[in-house]
């Protein structure tokens, strides 16, 4: 049975929804199912298009009243293409879908899945998230916040799917090419002899970027050779906090000593080269995705244990534990990592292809318009 699978979201710009709804796009048309993305456009339209999926252009993530004349729009889109599930990323998206559905008749509706990509802020519009058919979690994290959360929510409705990497790209063997290491030498020429510790994610106050400085600056004064990676980049009102950023690493004299890298292609490059990855967000993260993608790649992680972050580290690599904003526990273990190198296995479960096998099964497990079943 061929399906047509509609993914609803605000936009196509960077960020790990809109990676998510790629990958899908892409196992929908390996198992020659029919894929389409409805949003606002963005950069990876032309990308999302070349894995022969069909991208329809409509603001259904403006926070405006005009939002409202896209629910006739998308009902229409939905009954011309014969959308067998609606798949919704995001609230207002949600929203705006949901609204479309009602007002097609129950024996040519789509079957409706959403996904919970974070733990929303409990209220009456985020309850939206978790109307679907199929509410799929994006972790076993997110999984306890529906039920914890959402007690109505039948259970036989829930699937927990972590996200994934592409384990042919995030291996253990992964060598950067030659070409880049020479430009990395090249531009960075103060890492040279130093062992490098990395702190990937956008600059935000969550992520822990202050804590990551003081690591920095508590190993450099017992004088260990280690230069600090903060690998992220700034947008709009993150801006300020990077010059405050900035500003600490001067108060304590750490120019020498670390790095901001900003945003950049080769994230995967400076994984792959840092003796060790961190995860110090102050809050729990949904999944963990540099988590894993480091661990993918080898090099080991030292996380706070909360969260997608913390699930991840459980089942790969518990050593890198350590309990939430313990800034001298994570200390000791970076210190413990330096002089005695621990391994990482080269299998865990948090693979792309799993991932993509298992959103599938749900959109063939529902079937097609008017199959409804509990």
């Amino acid at each position: 049975m061929t399906l047509t699978v509609m993914q609803l979201l605000p936009a196509l710009e960077v960020g790990g929804v809109e990676r998510g709804t790629l990958e899908i796009a892409a196992a929908l048309v390996a198992n020659n199912h029919r894929a389409i993305v409805v949003s606002g456009g963005g950069r990876l339209v032309e990308e999302l298009e070349s894995l022969g999926a069909t991208h329809i252009e409509c603001a259904i993530g403006n926070k405006s009243l005009r939002t409202i004349a896209c629910i006739r729009r998308l009902r229409n889109i939905v009954e011309h293409e014969n959308v067998d599930v609606l798949h919704a990323r995001s609230r207002l998206p949600a929203w705006v879908g949901y609204r479309a559905l009602a007002g097609i008749h129950a024996q040519r509706r789509p079957r409706w899945v959403t996904t919970v990509h974070g733990p929303y802020t409990v209220n009456a519009y985020s309850r939206i998230m978790v109307s679907g058919e199929r509410v799929i979690a994006i972790s076993e994290f997110i999984g306890d916040y529906i039920r914890d959360n959402y007690p109505a929510v039948p259970a036989s409705r829930i699937r927990v799917i972590p996200r994934g990497i592409d384990d042919t790209r995030y291996r253990h063997d992964y060598t950067p090419d030659p070409a880049w290491r020479k430009r990395w030498a090249e531009q960075h020429p103060e890492l040279s002899g130093k062992r490098l510790l990395a702190l990937p994610g956008r600059l935000t106050r969550w992520k822990g970027q202050e804590a990551f400085i003081a690591l920095i600056d508590a190993l450099n004064a017992q004088e260990i050779p280690i230069h600090g990676l903060i690998a992220g980049g700034a947008t709009g009102s993150s801006r300020k906090f990077e010059a405050e950023l900035k500003s600490l690493v001067a108060q304590r004299k750490l120019e020498h000593k670390v790095t901001f890298l900003g945003r950049s292609d080769d994230l995967r490059e400076i994984l792959h080269i840092a003796d060790i990855a961190y995860s110090l967000t102050l809050a729990p993260e949904a999944f963990g995705r540099t988590t894993i993608e480091a661990l993918g790649l080898g090099t080991p992680v030292i996380g706070y244990d909360h969260g997608g972050t913390g699930e991840i580290l459980r089942q790969v690599f518990p050593q890198g534990l350590v309990p939430p904003q313990d800034i001298a526990a994570v200390e000791a273990t970076t210190r413990a990592f330096l002089t005695a190198p621990v391994a990482v296995p080269p299998q865990h479960p948090f693979t792309l292809a799993r991932m993509q096998e298992a959103t599938i099964k749900v959109y063939e497990e529902l079937g097609a318009r008017g199959s409804h079943r509990a």
